[in-house]
């Protein structure tokens, strides 16, 4: 896991997910595990599933500075 998803075949985004983990347990080790059972060995391990913030595209951060230097409330 270490190498990312892309090295495993994942070009389209870089985020490990448990379907992904799951598969790559399959293709690597010939063993099937639930979703919830990915979860369990991920915590288990010390890691935890992580959900990216959604943002929209349009987002302009330098105009969202400005807004918020000029016009957040004190």
């Amino acid at each position: 896991m270490d190498t990312g998803p892309a090295a495993h075949g994942w070009d389209e985004d870089l985020c490990w997910t448990p379907v992904r983990i799951a598969e790559v347990m399959h293709r690597r080790f010939g063993v099937d595990y639930t979703l919830a059972a990915v979860d369990l060995l991920l915590h288990r391990n010390g890691s935890s599933v992580q959900v990216p913030a959604r943002r929209a595209t349009e987002r302009d951060e330098s105009r969202i500075a400005a807004w918020k230097d000029e016009q957040w409330p004190s």
